[in-house]
């Protein structure tokens, strides 16, 4: 796939990601584990290596569940447990995986207190819950994904580029 810039053949070649992102521009509704476990698949399949993840959106709205069959698809044999308590959770695989909830976290300078980077040793994917408490901690290049639920139908929505406000 190619993306029209300018005049009739001036066109530059799409990652996988960008067209990933282009099918799925609309909300997506998750209407069961399946279909969750299912985005996550098709995500994981054409995620790159060093990527952040911001994962908005009220309890219960499917962040850590969208995670842990993220984490599944990334070959991660550990069991992933919200890391609320913890404040993140490391697991290794084919991937390190980081699963960050900066839920309880009042700025950037606590996020830097947790040391993360040290953890980051390429390939890495870094999942932080929660990303709209510590906006100016989270990188541009992040991909946003924000779950919600409406009439007790759990979707997502997704934007690539994080909340910046």
């Amino acid at each position: 796939m190619v993306m029209n810039i300018s005049g009739p053949t001036k066109n530059i070649p799409k990652t996988k990601l960008d067209a990933w992102l282009e099918r799925h521009r609309k909300p997506q509704t998750l209407a069961n584990l399946a279909s969750t476990a299912a985005l996550a698949r098709s995500l994981a399949a054409v995620l790159p290596a060093d990527s952040t993840l911001a994962l908005s959106g009220d309890l219960g709205s499917g962040k850590t569940t969208f995670v842990r069959f993220l984490a599944e698809a990334l070959g991660i044999r550990e069991p992933v447990k919200s890391p609320t308590f913890n404040l993140y959770a490391i697991y290794n695989g084919p991937i390190r995986l980081l699963h960050c909830d900066a839920y309880r976290l009042n700025d950037s300078a606590e996020m830097d207190a947790l040391l993360l980077d040290e953890y980051l040793v390429s390939p890495w994917l870094l999942c932080v819950e929660w990303p709209e408490h510590i906006p100016e901690w989270m990188p541009a290049d992040a991909l946003s994904l924000h779950f919600y639920i409406v009439n007790g139908v759990h979707s997502v929505a997704l934007s690539s580029n994080p909340s910046k406000t």
